[in-house]
């Protein structure tokens, strides 16, 4: 049975003596996981850049000047060719990741839903990342072979008013729980380092924790601070804070894969090591995720051999999901919903914008009309 944790208690427990923290995270480690086992993900960007979000983390985000190559949506031969590349060297699962607000019931999504069937049909666990999703959304990706829905809380209700203007807290669960609905597998966790309290990470995590049952999936991330974004002057976090918690996670959430995310390439070897210890299961390989920097297959490969941990095979966890051609129906118009706006404004979100506004006019560069929010319509 499930615990009912307070924000109060996982307070507590991250605030332990770290040896006694570690003990306790390993000990639940080992009653439901096979230590020595990691599951191996690949995250690739299908469509990068311009997303209208204010996410004051995201280089991604069309507002912000940052040097990222944008592209438009991968044909579904690209995902392929990337998809065997990714399972030949050596990982189980393929997580595709698009900058979008949310879904759409257009030309795009449905060549999304082929991406997924055919990532499917090579026997990779599919995952997917791209922004809210209604419930029948959520059910024709799972028609076509999707295994996991991925759409991180980032923080606590509270701190996330602090990082995101542009859309509501309540919008991640419902978007949570429509993928749930669905009978997808959830993937859902956050970020640390973006100048939240330690009651913010236990306040993300009590958000989590009250989800029934638990995500199947929880990615911890470490800031990586990318130049344009309002959080550029934002200092790392410390090994020992993502120790915490990760090891907080893993005792809050036993039975859950805990991620290993972004930040592991200001982690030692020792650090990373440290974080399996604590119940890690789970990395992103491959020497970029989404647009930001990862340690390559290779220096994984090393530290897997050191550590005597092997990659997790495909579905262990979970069946492999059958593809039903009814995922091409196209839905009825009048389920489309509007998703919130909560409207409040951010100050360095602003400075950020007004900054690349200045950038761009010095460029003799004229910004399209997607970097006004205002401009965009829901799905």
């Amino acid at each position: 049975m499930e615990r009912n944790w307070s924000k109060n208690d996982i307070i507590e427990l991250y605030n332990k003596p770290l040896v006694e923290l570690l003990y306790e995270a390993a000990t639940a480690h080992r009653k439901y996981h096979d230590p020595r086992e990691v599951q191996v993900s690949t995250l690739l960007s299908i469509k990068t850049g311009g997303c209208p979000e204010d996410c004051g983390y995201c280089p991604q985000a069309a507002r912000y000047h940052t040097d990222i190559e944008k592209n438009d949506l991968l044909s579904i031969d690209e995902v392929k060719s990337a998809a065997i590349e990714a399972q030949n060297s050596g990982s189980s699962r393929l997580c595709m990741g698009a900058a979008w607000r949310n879904v759409k019931d257009d030309a795009e999504f449905d060549q999304v839903l082929e991406m997924v069937r055919t990532v499917n049909d090579l026997g990779l666990e599919v995952c997917a990342t791209l922004g809210m999703v209604t419930e029948n959304q959520a059910l024709r990706l799972a028609k076509a072979g999707l295994y996991a829905y991925n759409h991180n809380l980032d923080s606590s209700e509270e701190y996330y008013k602090e990082v995101i203007s542009t859309r509501g807290y309540q919008d991640r669960l419902d978007t949570l729980d429509n993928a749930r609905k669905a009978n997808l597998t959830l993937c859902s966790g956050g970020i640390i380092g973006m100048g939240e309290s330690v009651e913010d990470r236990a306040g993300m995590l009590a958000a989590l924790a009250a989800i029934r049952p638990h995500p199947e999936s929880v990615p911890v991330n470490a800031l990586v601070a990318v130049e344009g974004t309002p959080l550029e002057e934002q200092k790392s976090v410390s090994i020992w804070e993502m120790v915490r918690m990760v090891a907080t996670t893993r005792i809050v959430m036993p039975t859950t894969t805990v991620r290993l995310s972004a930040g592991r390439t200001d982690m030692s070897p020792e650090g990373q090591a440290l974080c399996f210890m604590a119940g890690a299961s789970s990395i992103f390989a491959g020497d970029k995720l989404l647009t930001t920097p990862n340690p390559d297959c290779k220096s994984d490969h090393e530290l897997f051999d050191i550590l005597g941990l092997i990659p997790q095979k495909a579905y262990k966890k979970g069946s492999k999901p059958a593809v039903d051609e009814s995922y091409k129906d196209k839905p009825d118009l009048e389920e489309k919903i509007k998703w919130s706006r909560p409207g409040h404004k951010i100050e360095r979100n602003e400075e950020a914008k007004k900054k690349a506004k200045s950038i761009r006019n010095e460029d003799g560069f004229e910004p399209r009309k997607i970097t006004s929010v205002s401009s965009i319509d829901d799905a």
